[in-house]
């Protein structure tokens, strides 16, 4: 239980000091381990660096704030830790593939980076602890649409493709967003489920209708996605599920991923 027990205090610290000049080295303090064990714990469960972690996770969280409105790029700057806005936005264009003074204009999505949460189970250790996505902010949102429909995205063969080049999973990530994120109306959701998982919460009751909004997102499927003159071909799996009437996160979380692999087993 010890490795995941210091991976979580060290989210649950990370997560707290999000807009302090947060380090490395007070993180491993704060769960009294050394910086080479967090580190190496960081890559082995979340395969990112501590401080890759952090500045995605400040990034995600930028971005909400852009949508949202109210906030300038110099203030979200100074909020997040940056001594400069120029640093701010190569730091938020590395994430997003766009500056911050684009986003607004191009994005409605913004979870790029969710929270990660662990669950436990007595006996368990880092490698048979559950990792889930937090969805935490979205419980009024999901809660207002019980019972309608939910079209659950994998991505596929993205780890061969981070065999080839990890920046260009980033961008099969993002593009796979960016779909979703297009095609989904005003008042939907997409939320990033997992590593290669997305979820579109389509508020529909007609499945037959969500169903053809699946199709025009599949029709992209083998569109490549090109980083650094290579093509990168970006298929997506596509399940069906619904928001049960009794909204449990880790039921709900569970119905999601099974989707995943019943689609999966569908096409063979």
């Amino acid at each position: 239980m010890k490795n995941f027990a210091v991976l979580t205090e060290a989210i649950y610290y990370i997560e707290e000091h999000l807009c302090d000049p947060l380090t490395r080295e007070e993180a491993a303090t704060y769960c009294h381990v050394s910086l080479s064990t967090l580190e190496k714990l960081f890559r082995y469960a979340l395969h990112l660096s501590i401080k890759e972690y952090i500045s995605k996770r400040r990034m995600t969280k930028a971005a909400g704030e852009l949508v949202q409105g109210g906030a300038s790029v110099t203030d979200l700057a100074m909020k997040y830790q940056y001594n400069s806005v120029e640093v701010f936005s190569r730091a938020f264009k590395r994430v997003w593939n766009v500056r911050p003074s684009e986003f607004s204009g191009q994005w409605n999505f913004t979870g790029i980076f969710p929270k990660i949460n662990y669950e436990y189970r007595e006996g368990e250790d880092l490698e048979m602890a559950r990792k889930k996505v937090d969805m935490s902010e979205a419980y009024d949102y999901l809660k207002e649409r019980r019972g309608t429909c939910v079209l659950c995205f994998d991505i596929r063969n993205l780890l061969g493709i981070n065999a080839q080049s990890v920046k260009a999973g980033d961008m099969v990530i993002l593009e796979t967003a960016s779909r979703l994120d297009r095609a989904a109306g005003e008042d939907m959701l997409v939320m990033r489920i997992g590593g290669d998982e997305f979820a579109l919460i389509t508020g529909m009751e007609d499945e037959a209708e969500a169903q053809e909004l699946a199709e025009r997102i599949l029709e992209q499927n083998g569109t490549p996605v090109v980083y650094e003159g290579k093509e990168y071909p970006l298929f997506l799996w596509c399940g069906f599920t619904r928001i049960p009437n009794s909204l449990r996160y880790s039921d709900f979380f569970l119905d999601l991923h099974e989707a995943i692999g019943q689609s999966k087993g569908d096409k063979g």
